[in-house]
């Protein structure tokens, strides 16, 4: 399927929203503990907005944190067209440094896995600890393990969209286990409206977590367990699991 977008100027954002926004699955578990919160959410890593809008739609007081810049940007866009109040910052997860503290925060789809050295997670981890409100709880979505067993993978529908007549298609082509860090290749193609193809591989690299790990590093943050949730792989996304946590 193919969406349609508004036009981009930063190509980061592009490949972000082809790759990312797309995904629903994990949407009725941060709404479902939204829900239970009873608070202001805090969402790290929000990119362009998936979480975030979607939380903030469903009247949740939303604040919304990356490091990258354009996407910052982007979210702050997208929710003053759609009437939304999202506070959208430009924040290291390893920092945060906010004055606001929160009933819930979100650590959607393998955010804490790009944080592959244990020093940062706990860093990551101690941090939202910290802006935690009294009774509130810190929920972090990983992949188990290594997918697939690591190699060549069956290829699943690309991620497809259609900006200003250009064609931006994501293939996922192989996920590798690089001993505790999980590389996932992407075949990126870009098509002009001449209908000129430019393509290039995209690596990103992941730590290796299980849930029981992650909640031992949290124990080194002051943060015990508070369950876990699950969400179903889809036929284009693996499934995880979310580690809830509290102070």
């Amino acid at each position: 399927m193919i969406a349609r977008h508004g036009t981009v100027a930063d190509e980061r954002v592009i490949w972000h929203d082809v790759e990312c926004g797309g995904y629903g699955a994990d949407l009725p578990v941060w709404r479902e503990l939204a829900g239970e919160s009873g608070g202001a959410v805090l969402d790290v890593g929000c990119g362009t907005g998936r979480v975030a809008l979607h939380l903030a739609g469903a009247a949740h007081a939303v604040t919304g944190v990356d490091h990258d810049p354009p996407l910052v940007e982007a979210l702050s866009e997208r929710a003053r067209a759609r009437g939304l109040d999202v506070d959208a910052r430009v924040a290291d997860a390893r920092t945060l440094e906010l004055t606001s503290s929160f009933a819930l925060i979100a650590f959607p789809m393998q955010v804490i896995q790009l944080l592959r050295e244990p020093t940062d997670r706990r860093a990551a981890l101690a941090a939202a600890a910290g802006c935690l409100a009294p009774g509130g709880r810190l929920a972090l979505a990983i992949v188990e393990g290594v997918p697939y067993g690591g190699g060549e993978m069956a290829q699943p529908l690309p991620d497809v969209a259609e900006i200003d007549g250009w064609i931006y298609s994501s293939q996922p082509i192989e996920i590798a286990d690089e001993g505790g860090v999980m590389l996932v290749k992407r075949l990126r193609q870009r098509v002009s409206p001449a209908g000129d193809l430019a393509e290039a591989l995209d690596r990103t690299r992941l730590a290796v977590l299980d849930a029981d790990g992650l909640e031992r590093e949290a124990r080194d943050a002051g943060l015990r367990p508070a369950g876990r949730r699950e969400i179903a792989e889809t036929e284009i996304y693996v499934g995880s699991v979310v580690v809830v946590l509290e102070r």
